[in-house]
């Protein structure tokens, strides 16, 4: 069965504690301003149904010819403020006929939704080594052992195969990577101010931006 998992870009803005009911619980901002509806993908043009979304703004001078003339054919009669957007995002929907090119979608949107997904990209650690990376246990600290305290040991085998395996777990890059946080609950939405307060953590540093959308393990769906 599709779902309707029409969305929001945001941006995290950090963490903090509040009281949820009796309880203190770590919660999460997340800046959600306005997003506007850039171009409208259906099945009979693109092969699927999809919104793209842009929010933000950044200087003209930033933005490729072919962008600006995008931004400039699927904002110039709406209410955009800023015709050039900082980034864009497509999500998927069911009734893309119920939306138009310009409209302004705002975190009003979650008001009958209790769990959302949110995802984003992970804090860069650069060159990390398997105790860090895969919290593998130290060797030894004791006579015996020299520099080796944090190393991986061997991580080959004999003459068959006489090669180590791809997908090994070794030291390198770690971090910066896609991570989905599901079943995220919303303590609190502001649409003065424009934001979302969601319990728990959210992948990324503050200033990084996320992708808000229902949970896609409950029933609950923006129409």
């Amino acid at each position: 069965m599709k779902k309707n998992m029409l969305g929001l870009i945001g941006k995290k803005v950090g963490t903090t504690s509040l009281f949820v009911g009796t309880q203190l619980k770590a919660v999460t901002v997340i800046a959600v301003l306005p997003n506007y509806i850039t171009q409208i993908k259906t099945e009979q043009t693109d092969g699927y149904n999809a919104l793209q979304l842009t929010t933000g703004s950044q200087k003209a001078h930033r933005v490729t010819q072919s962008l600006k003339g995008h931004y400039k054919k699927s904002l110039m009669n709406s209410t955009a403020e800023e015709p050039f957007g900082s980034t864009l995002k497509e999500f998927r929907v069911l009734n893309p006929e119920n939306y138009t090119v310009g409209q302004e979608l705002t975190c009003d949107i979650f008001e009958n939704i209790s769990l959302v997904d949110v995802r984003g990209v992970s804090k860069g650690k650069g060159f990390a080594g398997v105790v860090k990376r895969h919290g593998f246990s130290m060797q030894r600290a004791t006579h015996g052992n020299s520099l080796s305290h944090r190393a991986h040991g061997s991580t080959g085998q004999n003459q068959t195969p006489g090669r180590v395996f791809k997908g090994k777990k070794m030291a390198g890059r770690m971090g910066c990577d896609q991570v989905s946080v599901q079943n995220l609950k919303i303590v609190s939405i502001n649409k003065e101010k424009h934001y979302v307060v969601v319990e728990g953590a959210v992948p990324g540093a503050p200033g990084s931006r996320v992708l808000l959308t229902p949970a896609v393990k409950t029933a609950e769906q923006i129409q």
